[in-house]
């Protein structure tokens, strides 16, 4: 049976099916160009007939798939710019907060550490509420900065962290303040890490290990503010757990899942998380259930280097936390894996923001003893990136310039949501 012809009621079958079909990708182009020049006729004789305009092709359905990636390669759309943060008057009064909740922390720190009798009690009397609204203002404004940071309800986050820290100072009592002040460590500690950006070079590496010390010693006195009654041992083991989870979260979206760890990269997490139990439950133990003359050993060495020094490093701090730090920011500018090693950051940030929470411990004990931690383990980080670049790296000197010149991996800047 023949095919119906095109003068028929019912049209060709073969025509159909053409006009159905999408325009070939190779014809997209030729098909823009004919309809431009259709815009533009040349003049025609004036003998010629006028010729209606030929009914443009139907435009086809949108589609995914390859085809459709290829054609919107070929033809690209106007894609819009996603805003780089958040506005600046509304960051800016976030820092303002900021900057007069750590003033009022500070000036209390410098009263209470110089005395009533010092002169600066006498000219400018510090109220007693000042610590504790000074603390408030800084976890609200923290709380704030990191869930924008993380793609958060940022004012939901806010407003939580400023209702749990003006009941703590109203009601008072022994949970609430301590609650807060865990609230506290935790959100200043994981936004210390996520404020980070990538580094390229190793100088780069170590000044964002020094921004997050920053964040994290604002924190530890915003902690204090609250005054809370607590074991320091349990305290700082909730509040190190609790941030690791959290930070844990985070960079599982950010670090594209566990699928985009890789074969090192796995074998790098297994390694701190083992380190990070390993340290955790020997401490434990040891304090618990050591033998005796062991115990002493220790403890006389910790003595020793306290008494020549003034304190002695955290070793949590210098061997996994800090070197994550700036390992990780450094790996972060050439694959996102980076953001696994930047996780274990917080056994660094943990132990800086609750270094003042001990009662037995004095601002310069506490101050002596984070920095001898954040140098050394600068040092070991700085080592480890070196030895990394030997095994992985490009040899000489004139790959590593040309690498650290080229393209990286790009991400938002430091305020904006990652």
């Amino acid at each position: 049976m023949s095919s119906p012809t095109s003068d028929s009621p019912r049209g060709s079958s073969r025509g159909k099916r053409a006009a159905e079909r999408p325009p070939s990708r190779l014809r997209r182009p030729r098909r823009a160009d004919t309809s431009r020049d259709r815009e533009t006729p040349a003049a025609a004789p004036a003998s010629a007939p006028a010729v209606p305009p030929e009914p443009a092709p139907p435009e086809p359905a949108p589609s995914t798939g390859p085809v459709a990636t290829q054609a919107q390669a070929a033809h690209p759309e106007p894609v819009d710019v996603l805003p780089d943060g958040p506005r600046r008057s509304v960051l800016a009064f976030w820092f303002v907060v900021l900057a007069l909740g750590a003033a009022a922390l500070g000036w209390s720190a410098v009263t209470g550490v110089a005395g009533d009798r010092a002169p600066l009690s006498d000219l400018a009397p510090v109220p007693q509420w000042l610590d504790g609204a000074g603390a408030v203002a800084v976890v609200t404004a923290l709380s704030w900065l990191l869930a924008t940071r993380t793609a958060g309800r940022a004012l939901i986050s806010a407003g939580l962290a400023l209702a749990l820290g003006v009941a703590s100072l109203v009601v008072g009592g022994r949970v609430l303040p301590t609650g807060a002040a865990v609230m506290t460590c935790v959100v200043g500690s994981v936004y210390a890490v996520m404020i980070t950006v990538p580094a390229v070079t190793g100088l780069k590496a170590i000044r964002e290990a020094l921004i997050a010390a920053l964040v994290a010693t604002v924190t530890a006195f915003a902690a204090v503010g609250f005054e809370p009654t607590v074991a320091t041992e349990r305290f700082e083991i909730v509040a190190l757990l609790l941030a690791l989870a959290l930070v844990l979260a985070i960079v599982y979206r950010l670090g594209a899942g566990l699928h985009g760890l890789g074969r090192r990269g796995m074998i790098v997490v297994a390694i701190g998380l083992g380190v990070l139990f390993a340290t955790l439950a020997y401490a434990e133990l040891l304090r618990r259930y050591g033998a005796q003359t062991f115990v002493s050993s220790v403890l006389d060495v910790a003595d020793w280097t306290s008494a020549r020094f003034g304190a002695f490093p955290r070793p949590l701090v210098v061997l996994l936390g800090i070197p994550a730090l700036v390992w990780g920011t450094h790996v972060r500018a050439r694959r996102r894996q980076g953001w696994w090693f930047c996780a274990f950051g917080v056994a660094a940030t943990v132990p800086l923001a609750t270094g003042l929470v001990a009662p037995d411990s004095s601002y310069l004990e506490a101050g002596l003893r984070a920095a001898y931690s954040l140098v050394l383990g600068l040092v070991v980080g700085y080592l480890v990136i070196r030895a990394d670049l030997a095994l992985t790296g490009p040899k000489g000197k004139r790959g590593r310039r040309a690498e650290e010149a080229g393209p990286h991996r790009p991400e938002p800047r430091r305020f904006a949501e990652l």
